[in-house]
Order: C-alpha cells, then structure tokens, then sequence
C-alpha cells in the first residue's frame, strides 16, 4: 500500500504526517480521512485551486494532468512544474512526498 508523506505545513499538520493510501485515492481524500484538513471549496469537481498541492517526491507515478486541471493550476498561488491538484491526483503505486502551500486562492471565500 502506498504512503502519502505530507510535510509539515503550519496549520493543518505542524508535524508533518505520514498516511496510508489506496491505490486510485486521491491525494486530497488521503489527507481529509488522516484529519489533513485541506481546503476543497469545489467539492472536488475541479472548479477552483484550494486543494493545490506540490509533489515533491513520485510525481512521474501520478497519470498526467488534462487541461481543466491545467486551466486551474494556472491560477494557483506557488504554481511550481510538480503542482497539482489534490483532487486530481490519484495515488498510483509509489510513495509521495507531498507539500502543501502556505496559501491557497479562494475565490469562494475570498468574494464574500
């Protein structure tokens, strides 16, 4: 079974974590059942960029990116050539590393 390393990130895992994952799970479904609280104002459909997230190790593992993820990502804050989104990624059959960014554009929250 794969792991998810999540390293530390300010608020939403101070510690770092180290999580089970499922082959075919998403990276965001992996960090919200280990209480990884990862923004997600879509509902997961792919429609803004809370869950971005950066790959830093097993990134070549994940499928490719289509180009409604890649339309997305491109509003991103800290957009780097391993982001993705953490609803998209799916988990193939290696380890990750993964970092999440300290900030996070949400337009939802951020227009009201």
């Amino acid at each position: 079974m794969p792991k998810i390393i999540f390293l530390p990130h300010e608020e939403l895992c101070p510690d770092g974590a180290v999580v089970d994952a499922e082959e075919g799970e998403s990276v965001l479904d992996a960090a919200l059942r280990n209480d990884i609280g990862i923004e997600h104002a879509c509902e997961k459909v792919c429609a803004c960029t809370t869950c971005h997230v950066i790959i830093r190790e097993g990134f070549d593992s994940l499928e490719e990116s289509d180009e409604l993820e890649d339309d997305m990502l491109d509003k991103a804050w800290g957009l780097e050539p391993e982001s993705r989104l953490g609803c998209q990624a799916k988990v193939a059959d290696e380890d990750l590393v993964v970092e999440i960014p300290k900030y996070t554009v949400n337009m939802v929250s951020e227009n009201h």
